[in-house]
């Protein structure tokens, strides 16, 4: 039995964008006479942070309207946003669109047979049935339709988004950033149905084992789209050989631009020679004036030619190599230097006495961080890893026990909103860094990427890795800096580059670090020194209901 349906009509379905124009209200261009057609099959969409993706499927969505262009879908679309907020108070039924139909299905099941009852259930009298179906096929099963949105964790409540999309069959399924929030498990089952999805499938996502499972990638940089056939491993062996080739290209044709000047300048030894003995013959009046005069005409005019020729030839070199230079991509990478930010070995960072947190969650015991340790705080989806971090940053106070920080502390959360998103990124930092001068908040800005005007752009208008980018640069250029420093899914929303950047950054930290993740690769690249699990590791099955089920065992 499948329990990820498939669209109805996968083989006439399609998604189009013509002449696309789009900008921001402050003027900043996405997309100018943009193309993009997607048929049948899995598209995975990637690109640096900032390039537009998750802009583009808000227009393919229709939850954004462009200023030029049209989209247009051939069937109907499902989407996914990367920030996902819904409403706690939400009963689940609600959430998967069925709570309609529920109600009148138990209407007539009580005896009450009225037409409107019939009209709300239509056709789909099997509707709980696929529902519970779907749930259990995204390890949900343990979820009852009755629930609410509050009881379930934020990586539940994405797959009830996404449960909610496929018992809607939707023929174009846009997904952005899907993998947030997910632990391993729950990642496994957003990849089975995705691995099931046969119709129009777009995906925007930094998750490489989700873009293994894709047909084909876009590529969006500079406003363009360029196709690579197969999955994400072939369109790094593919771009790998592209790049190789482009920067060949640019030594020939840095090679060529010597050759050119070398000439040039050859050209204008010899021609100024020939000036000089010319005009040594005019001098000595060897041959008749008008004879003179026509040789000098004539020598000047071919000079001229000569100097034309190769600076024509010089400016074509160099154009050749501006063209080469521009297929060599080079992200730039974060810099970090933050001496105040070290922490000796030995010293004490944290303590947690007997912690009972809201929501049932609890760290029995003591817990103590001493030194610069990088703790990974892991655990399923509901564990309590985010009431842990919060209660530890003083967001929310402890049912019992004791909490001391001993260093100064920052924590970015997951959902960013650290931040004034009516101020720009400078004022920002200077909002937490009062006695810094805006010439030194300009000069560590940079450090971060965000050069010049980018300095000034407002939060609102940043995409969600260069927010998270400057969130990062806000806390740690934060007065006094931080020297522990906890981090809630730091790679969510972020590109590969941009994880690779963080990465960097966080091995140049010197402070004491907890980073809650479900990314592997990830906690091993920063040298993690330690591990915290909060609440149970099943072999498999179903993910705690909510907090309450969180115990802790290090």
């Amino acid at each position: 039995m499948s329990t990820h349906p498939s669209p109805a009509q996968p083989q006439s379905a399609s998604l189009t964008a013509t002449g696309l124009v789009f900008a921001w209200p402050d003027g900043t261009p996405v997309f100018d006479d943009f193309q993009i057609a997607v048929g049948p099959g899995r598209t995975g969409l990637v690109g640096v942070n900032g390039s537009g993706k998750s802009t583009l499927l808000k227009l393919l969505a229709g939850e954004l309207s462009p200023t030029g262009g049209k989209v247009k879908a051939a069937g109907s679309i499902g989407y996914l946003p990367q920030n996902l907020v819904l409403d706690t108070g939400l009963r689940v039924d609600a959430a998967l669109e069925i709570a309609g139909k529920r109600a009148a299905l138990h209407a007539i099941e009580a005896g009450d047979a009225s037409e409107a009852n019939f009209d709300a259930v239509g056709d789909d009298w099997d509707v709980e049935e696929r529902a519970r179906a779907t749930l259990d096929g995204l390890g949900l099963g343990h979820i009852g339709l009755d629930r609410t949105i509050g009881e379930v964790s934020g990586g539940e409540s994405v797959l009830l988004r996404l449960a909610a999309l496929l018992l809607r069959r939707p023929d174009v399924l846009l997904l952005d950033e899907p993998t947030n929030n997910l632990d391993r498990y729950a990642r496994q089952r957003l990849y089975d149905a995705v691995s099931a999805w046969s119709g129009v499938l777009v995906v925007v996502s930094h998750d490489r084992e989700l873009l293994e499972r894709v047909d084909q990638i876009a590529d969006l940089r500079d406003g363009e789209v360029r196709w690579y056939g197969g999955t994400f491993s072939q369109y790094e062996e593919a771009l790998a050989v592209e790049q190789e080739a482009a920067e060949r290209m640019v030594r020939v044709a840095e090679a060529d631009v010597q050759k050119q000047k070398r000439e040039l300048a050859d050209a204008q030894v010899k021609l100024a020679r020939r000036k000089r003995y010319g005009q040594k013959m005019y001098d000595q009046k060897r041959e008749p004036k008008i004879v003179m005069g026509l040789r000098k005409r004539s020598a000047q005019e071919s000079a001229g030619k000569h100097r034309i020729m190769h600076t024509e030839k010089l400016k074509e070199a160099r154009e050749r190599l501006g063209e080469a230079e521009e297929l060599v991509r080079e992200d730039a990478e974060i810099r970090i230097e933050l001496p105040y930010t070290t922490v000796h070995p030995g010293r004490g960072v944290l303590r947690v006495r007997e912690l009972e947190m809201p929501y049932g969650a609890g760290l029995p015991g003591e817990f103590e961080l001493r030194g610069p340790e990088r703790v990974a705080l892991t655990g399923r989806n509901g564990a309590g890893k985010t009431t842990l971090l919060r209660t530890i940053a003083g967001q929310l106070e402890p049912v019992s026990g004791e909490v001391e920080k001993l260093v100064t502390t920052r924590f970015l959360p997951q959902r960013l909103d650290v931040l004034d998103d009516t101020l720009s990124v400078a004022q920002n930092v200077a909002l937490l860094a009062p006695n810094a001068t805006n010439n030194l908040i300009r000069a560590r800005l940079a450090r971060f990427l965000f050069k010049g005007a980018k300095a000034d752009q407002a939060v609102g208008t940043l995409s969600g890795g260069e927010r998270f980018r400057a969130t990062l640069a806000a806390l740690l250029l934060a007065d006094p800096a931080p020297q522990l420093l906890m981090l809630d899914e730091p790679t969510n929303n972020l590109d590969l580059a941009s994880v690779r950047q963080l990465t960097e950054a966080l091995r140049a930290y010197e402070g004491a670090l907890i980073v809650a993740s479900h990314d592997e690769p990830f906690l091993e690249s920063i040298g993690i020194t330690r591990r915290l699990h909060l609440g149970a590791e099943p072999a498999d099955g179903p993910e705690p209901a909510d907090e309450e089920e969180a115990a802790v065992a290090e």
